[in-house]
């Protein structure tokens, strides 16, 4: 039976999605609005025209030029807002990042930054690895690359860059889809938080809201057929639900451009308090 079930949800990827829904995000009157140069936020609602379903979704475009520098931020005590990490390290945008303990603080997965290790990973009791820790950001020079498990205890180590956050599942690698197994975790609607990669070197920081009427949010087969519409090369799930939330400097609503769903409400003031952040900064090299 957990054969079948497996094969039935790998099939999901490809065949159950209707054409109609890959033309629906081709075909989208996405709202664009210009951050700065380089950087562009396009913004959709679809009603129930994707996977038979309302959807918004947020998605921040950058040219990594020079000019900008992804960056993590976190706390390792105290949980704070997308949007207040966002502005206390004077950002152009940020997002939520891996996952964390929503009750004593700090990263549940490995996390570096600027070269020291604040979070090693927290195991499942069998010493297994969850299913969030079998990928990761990683940043060197304020640059970003995705990559995947290599089934070693201690990959996490030997990954270059100054700071990593090992989070996941990947969704995408190569333009090609990364296999989902058929847990909850990635059947069910979510909102969810990605990040992905495109041709020329594109960065993108994506939130699909959910748990309200005008956004049913997405399971991970859902979303990873979103990537392969959009055209991305490679994409990681972040933290979701009440989590996910993007934030731009200068933008109204206090920056918050998504629709945070811990307050149950449809606004952009649901944020949930997260322990760390992925940033768009202006580079000061």
């Amino acid at each position: 039976m957990k054969v079948i079930l497996r094969i039935a949800f790998a099939l999901i990827g490809t065949s159950s999605f209707a054409q109609s829904d890959s033309i629906a995000v081709a075909d989208a009157d996405w709202l664009t609005t210009k951050i700065s140069k380089g950087v562009v936020l396009k913004q959709a609602s679809f009603n129930q025209n994707l996977f038979a379903s309302n959807q918004y979704i947020s998605i921040l475009e950058i040219k990594q030029k020079r000019r900008y520098a992804v960056d993590l931020a976190h706390d390792d005590s105290v949980l704070r807002t997308t949007s207040n990490f966002g502005e206390a390290h004077k950002a152009i945008a940020a997002v939520n990042g891996t996952f964390f303990n929503m009750a004593k603080g700090g990263s549940v997965d490995y996390l570096r930054s600027d070269g020291s290790v604040i979070n090693y990973n927290m195991l499942n009791k069998d010493g297994s690895r969850a299913l969030h820790q079998k990928a990761a950001i990683a940043i060197k020079r304020g640059k970003l690359s995705l990559l995947q498990w290599d089934g070693t205890a201690e990959w996490e180590k030997s990954i270059e860059g100054e700071d990593v956050m090992v989070s996941g599942p990947l969704l995408l690698r190569d333009r090609s889809f990364v296999s989902l197994d058929s847990l909850t975790f990635n059947t069910a609607r979510h909102p969810r938080s990605l990040i992905a990669k495109g041709r020329r070197n594109k960065v993108f920081f994506i939130v699909i809201d959910g748990r309200r009427e005008l956004a049913a949010g997405m399971s991970l087969f859902e979303a990873r057929n979103v990537l392969k519409w959009l055209k991305l090369t490679d994409g990681i799930n972040l933290d979701g639900g009440g989590s996910s939330t993007l934030w731009i400097s200068g933008q109204d609503f206090d920056g918050v451009v998504s629709y945070p769903s811990d307050n149950k409400k449809w606004d952009h003031e649901g944020q949930r308090k997260v322990a760390n952040v992925i940033l768009l900064k202006k580079n000061r090299r």
